[in-house]
């Protein structure tokens, strides 16, 4: 009896240790299959992720321009500041403050009155002086029928003959008095001298102008326009080519316009030095202006062209991926695989890029959707959403494209 109490206790005593053993065992157990369950989802897990959707666009070929992109300002065709030719009072103003004038129309008038009385003096002088020069002639006609004769001495002849052209010679001086008076009478009309735009009047009527001196208004011509760029000193040899070829082309537009509302203009003057402070060469275009769309003194972005590039390819910028070893893209191939391909980028043409090297004409580019693909990797092409490529027949061209 107390032999099998014993072996019970031992027993008992045992008991709660085999549990623990076992419970271990199970955890770990159980550890291991979780284990090897992760494991082989992660083997199959990408085989199993469908190739990602991405649409794709088609490098074209196309000849396109070759550019240089600079920074200029709007100046007036020609540009007069007025100023009196004759001191006086305003008496009058015929135009208004911003007024679009045409050449001859009348802007201010001066007191003409001083100015009219000298021209009836200087032509009182002058009826005077030909009225002296009349007497002359008359009485040098008289001695000339005697100087044949005794009657008459060489030496008064001689005299009347002088007295005739001193008289003639008062006479031209009295002509040219009247002239100038009939200038400083008309001087006192002062008109718009170009085709302009009136700035701010400096003068109002009743104010004491002083001649060549005194500014009275600003006028400048806004049609056509001219902008001045500049070039640097590495491109003027580039510039001075193209341009003895003939009249090189520049696309101006204002910052805020799209790019393909450039208004075109003709580059006809190149500074004849290079500006020592800056290395740059001053170049100027002129560029039709009919709706005043351009104003003297607007900064205006020059696309100076030089050539044209022939067989250029071109994809849209967008479908380009910058990477630490440069510009790359990814090329779908036939299999609908994806390569991974450097390229070497050259101008913007609208929205879209030169490609000068690394990718041919005809070649598929993805263009959205690059985050997911994997180079190697299949891509599921969205035929859905046609971007890029050649345009249909008819189709109009979208802006922003390849000028």
């Amino acid at each position: 009896m107390g032999h099998e109490h014993k072996r019970a206790t031992e027993v008992a005593g045992r008991s709660p240790r085999t549990t623990r053993i076992a419970c271990a065992l199970l955890l770990l157990l159980l550890l291991a299959c979780v284990s090897c369950n992760k494991s082989t989802a992660d083997a199959a897990g990408p085989a199993m992720l469908p190739p990602p959707l991405v649409t794709i666009t088609t490098a074209t070929e196309q000849d396109v321009p070759r550019y240089l992109d600079e920074i200029g300002r709007n100046m007036a065709f020609e540009s007069v500041n007025v100023t009196p030719q004759v001191p006086g009072p305003i008496t009058e103003r015929h135009f208004q403050d911003g007024e679009n004038l045409k050449k001859g129309q009348l802007l201010f008038v001066i007191d003409p009155r001083p100015f009219k009385a000298q021209l009836d003096s200087a032509k009182a002088s002058l009826a005077q002086a030909e009225a002296a020069l009349d007497l002359a002639k008359i009485q040098f006609a008289r001695d000339q029928e005697l100087v044949g004769t005794r009657a008459i001495s060489k030496q008064d002849y001689d005299t009347k003959k002088n007295t005739v052209d001193v008289a003639q010679a008062q006479v031209e001086a009295a002509k040219a008095s009247v002239e100038t008076a009939e200038i400083n009478l008309n001087y006192c009309y002062i008109h718009s001298p170009i085709d302009g735009r009136a700035g701010a009047r400096l003068v109002d009527v009743g104010n004491v102008v002083q001649a060549n001196t005194t500014a009275l208004l600003s006028i400048q011509r806004l049609e056509p326009i001219y902008a001045l760029f500049t070039i640097t000193e590495r491109d003027l040899t580039e510039v001075q080519r193209q341009m003895s070829r003939g009249t090189l082309k520049a696309l101006v537009r204002l910052p805020a316009d799209a790019e393909p509302s450039a208004r075109p203009g003709r580059v006809e003057f190149l500074d004849n030095s290079v500006q020592n402070a800056t290395g740059t060469v001053n170049l100027r275009a002129t560029l039709q202006n009919p709706d005043h769309h351009f104003w003297p003194g607007q900064f205006v972005n020059v696309r100076l062209v030089l050539d044209m590039q022939k067989g250029a390819v071109l994809i849209p910028n967008q479908a380009t991926q910058l990477s630490q070893k440069g510009p790359f893209v990814y090329v779908v191939k036939p299999d609908d695989t994806a390569e991974l391909r450097p390229v070497t980028l050259g101008q913007r043409q609208g929205d879209d890029v030169v490609i000068t090297g690394g990718l041919a004409a005809g070649e598929r580019v993805v263009l959205a959707g690059q985050l997911l693909v994997r180079p190697g990797g299949k891509v599921q092409i969205d035929s859905g959403k046609p971007v890029g490529g050649p345009a249909p027949a008819g189709a109009s061209k979208p802006p922003g494209g390849p000028s």
